[in-house]
């Protein structure tokens, strides 16, 4: 039968209301509003229109009932300029998330979950010292974040979302931590949204985080944190800082410029009136809208592997959007930017592992 479900999705993650889905397919309001609450089943014409305006094969609308994903429990980086269609996209991308990594598992042995449940935790710095030490991390700087999740059973994907208000969330579901991450901003972005999201994975697991202005600078915090270790910035930064100081420095802990000139500030390593100063001179130099010279984006390896393997058997990203009833666009936008350049085998290739660790 016609999953109304499902045509709620495919609307939202297309960000249109019903009035605009309606004005699309030349139907009522109303029918659409109808449909969507499951009030009475469409005829054939109707889901070719659905089809065509929205994007998605017929069986989309006939699959089961799509996962739902709990707002309340999901954290999103700049909630507060996002707008209701643009969180509902989100979420939308979310639920389509669950079911491709369901797609996945059934497949491949992934890392389990190895995180710290520091919800007790009050203080964001200790937090972060706490899961390095339990990672194992000491000091040093981390070379690949993402790696660095996925190895403790971080599932990772990508927002299609070409919109700076939409940066990242994550959620818990069933014991496993998902993390999605916008890949339209620069590297070093991203890697403190994915540090940010990992703080309210461990900081704020049982809680409610996007609606807590605190939660957010707690997880800005542990990110900070995380990625610049106070031991380690404080033994490598000299007393007398200078922009030269923070342009090593953001290459050295993969951050952006601003963010190692919050952290110097922070730790009291600059003064008030430096750390203004250095600000305007980032600013002026272009450090404010981007990252001139930036370091390189970092890729997932799970993906990588995962797609290596599939393609060794002959199986493309069609294939799975196939398997999936999904439309390829919505498939590349969820792994779009973190499995790095296709790496496809040699010809008489050895079959790849089919548990990834």
């Amino acid at each position: 039968m016609f999953n109304p479900k499902r045509l709620n999705l495919a609307r939202k993650r297309r960000r249109l209301t019903a009035k605009a889905l309606a004005e699309k397919t030349g139907l009522a309001q109303d029918t659409i509003s109808r449909l969507e609450a499951g009030s009475h089943e469409p005829d054939d014409a109707t889901v070719a229109k659905f089809v065509r305006e929205l994007g998605y094969p017929a069986a989309f609308f006939y699959d089961a009932d799509p996962e739902d994903i709990d707002t309340g429990a999901v954290s999103f980086r700049s909630f507060s300029k996002m707008s209701a269609r643009e969180r509902d996209a989100a979420v939308a991308a979310g639920s389509l998330g669950l079911q491709l990594s369901a797609w996945v598992e059934d497949r491949f042995s992934l890392p389990a979950p190895n995180l710290l449940d520091l919800s007790y935790e009050t203080d964001a710095e200790a937090a972060a010292f706490s899961l390095r030490q339990f990672w194992g991390l000491g000091e040093r700087p981390i070379g690949n974040l993402l790696a660095l999740l996925e190895t403790n059973g971080v599932r990772i994907f990508s927002l299609s979302e070409n919109t700076a208000s939409v940066n990242a969330f994550s959620f818990w579901r069933d014991g496993k931590p998902y993390v999605f991450l916008n890949n339209f901003k620069t590297a070093e972005s991203s890697i403190f949204d994915a540090a940010h999201e990992l703080g309210h994975l461990v900081m704020h697991k049982h809680g409610d985080p996007k609606e807590t202005r605190s939660a957010e600078r707690e997880a800005d915090r542990f990110a900070s944190a995380f990625l610049m270790p106070a031991r380690d910035v404080k033994a490598r930064v000299s007393r007398m800082v200078t922009i030269d100081t923070v342009l090593r420095g953001k290459f050295r802990w993969r951050v952006s410029a601003m963010a190692m000139a919050y952290r110097l500030s922070t730790l009291r390593l600059v003064s008030d009136w430096q750390y203004k100063s250095i600000c305007i001179e980032l600013g002026k130099r272009g450090y404010r809208l981007g990252e001139p010279n930036g370091i390189e984006r970092e890729t997932s390896p799970i993906w990588h592997k995962v797609l290596t393997q599939l393609w060794s058997e002959r199986t493309t990203k069609n294939d799975i959007a196939a398997s999936l009833h999904l439309p390829l666009d919505e498939l590349e936008g969820l792994i779009w930017n973190l499995a790095g350049a296709d790496q496809r085998p040699e010809r008489n290739a050895p079959s790849a592992i089919r548990a990834i660790k």
